[in-house]
């Protein structure tokens, strides 16, 4: 065990993505003999998982890594690495920028990171190794390596990594590359043996899920992967993200039809005015989305959720006007909002924009208010009514209330009863009886 001993922590930032591979992360160092804590101060490693869709996460990236710097390691010295998507696309630069990381990798090589690691160890020179796809080719993959799941009855499994849509704005082609499928047999092989171990819930992940199997086969085969994992014997099925102009008739009917897939979709529009969507490289109108809308729910009683960018450069009063009526419209149960984020390398970050800061914050703030408002009234629309719960853990403000989400994703709060424990319930799927509902959550009693 050539980590044995050391203690390790993970940070992780971004998609659902990068939180499958920090699992990936935390299985190699423990199989060397690494244990995990949950303060850095306490870590002889540490591990950024990054995501560099937004300037933001840059920011706290560099603040965070910088706040090591200074910090006594419990064995004399704290290796500091730093990987995802901004390990991809800065890799060196990260070193000449914060000279006390001492290993970066990319997306592409999570298997090379236990070598590196091994290799700062021996080494007072930085270790950095940024690959491409191709040349990533002889390593092993991701879904290869071993992993220690966050929790025991779910898990995260990728059918594709990638994305060939190239949206103006998206640095995730770049450093992802470009579509890549699983193939079919090997995805649910994999369903298959967490079925084995106990697990209750499954979301599969991808850049677009909807394309999913065109690179292998000629055309996309996400609907039929629906229907096989949803009829494999999991209990509870999610998928995440979907691109509105892939979203095919076939995809929704499965969506509907198949009874362990959760009636919940995220499907991002990102804009409202069919101008923007166009300078987005988006490949679909603000009536196409809502012609998906209205076929989903003809065929199913769904809860959707969405991505909106406010302040794309030219976006006018009339165009975010346009993504008000949408979401006022259509009644999101959840919508997470942006604003827009210049992104260096993307066609997007050529366009100049006049319009002030102050005015696309104002727009941002009416556009929030809105999509509280419609999350309030779905939820109203679960008030004195029965749904399932799988419990994931307790309240982070209340110790004493049990929270899991419901069929639409929705979090739930139930009062822990007298006598019982956490244990009692975690992973488990029960029945609730709401009472209350709020804006984001919802309260109940265990039936």
């Amino acid at each position: 065990m050539q980590l044995n001993g050391l203690y390790y922590h993970l940070r992780t930032f971004g998609c659902q993505m990068n939180q499958h591979d920090s699992e990936r992360i935390a299985g190699m160092l423990e199989a060397l003999g690494a244990l995990p804590v949950s303060d850095a101060e306490q870590a002889d490693i540490v591990v950024f998982m990054t995501c560099c869709v937004r300037e933001a996460a840059d920011t706290r990236l560099y603040g965070q890594v910088a706040s090591l710097k200074n910090l006594p390691a419990p064995n004399g010295r704290r290796l500091i690495a730093i990987g995802g998507c901004i390990g991809q696309r800065d890799g060196e630069l990260l070193v000449e920028r914060l000279p006390h990381v001492d290993v970066v990798f990319g997306t592409h090589n999570l298997a090379s990171l236990p070598g590196l690691l091994i290799a700062a160890l021996n080494d007072a020179e930085a270790q950095v190794e940024v690959l491409s796809d191709s040349q990533a080719a002889t390593l092993p993959k991701a879904t290869s390596l071993p992993i220690r799941r966050q929790q025991a009855w779910q898990a995260w499994v990728p059918i594709m990594t990638g994305c060939d849509n190239f949206c103006s704005y998206c640095i995730v082609p770049y450093v992802r590359g470009r579509e890549t499928s699983r193939p079919f047999e090997e995805v649910l092989q994999e369903v298959e043996k967490l079925l084995a171990e106990g697990v209750v819930e499954i979301t599969l992940l991808g850049q677009n899920v909807n394309s999913y199997g065109r690179d292998l086969y000629g055309q996309p085969r996400f609907a039929e992967m629906l229907r096989a994992v949803g009829n494999s014997g999991i209990q509870r099925l999610r998928f995440t993200t979907s691109h509105p102009k892939d979203l095919s008739e076939q995809t929704i009917a499965a969506f509907a039809e198949t009874a362990a897939v959760m009636p919940q979709l995220h499907l991002p529009f990102q804009s409202g005015s069919d101008r923007i969507l166009q300078a987005m490289n988006r490949n679909y109108t603000a009536d196409h989305y809502r012609s998906l809308i209205k076929s989903v729910r003809q065929a199913t009683a769904a809860a959707f959720s969405t991505d909106i960018i406010v302040g794309f450069p030219g976006e006018t009063e009339a165009d975010f006007q346009a993504t008000c009526d949408l979401v006022s419209e259509i009644g999101f149960n959840q919508a997470f909002t942006f604003i827009y984020s210049r992104r260096e390398g993307t066609p997007a970050a050529e366009l100049v924009d006049d319009t002030p800061a102050e005015v696309i914050q104002e727009r941002f703030q009416r556009l929030v208010q809105i999509v509280q408002q419609s999350a309030w009234q779905q939820s109203q629309l679960e008030l004195d009514k029965t749904t399932s719960v799988l419990f994931e853990g307790t309240s982070k403000r209340d110790q004493s209330m049990l929270s899991g989400r419901n069929p639409q994703n929705t979090t739930v709060h139930v009062p822990l009863p007298v006598g019982r424990s956490l244990d009692d319930y975690i992973g488990r799927i029960e029945p609730v009886h709401i009472d209350l509902a709020r804006t984001w959550y919802l309260r109940g009693e265990l039936v």
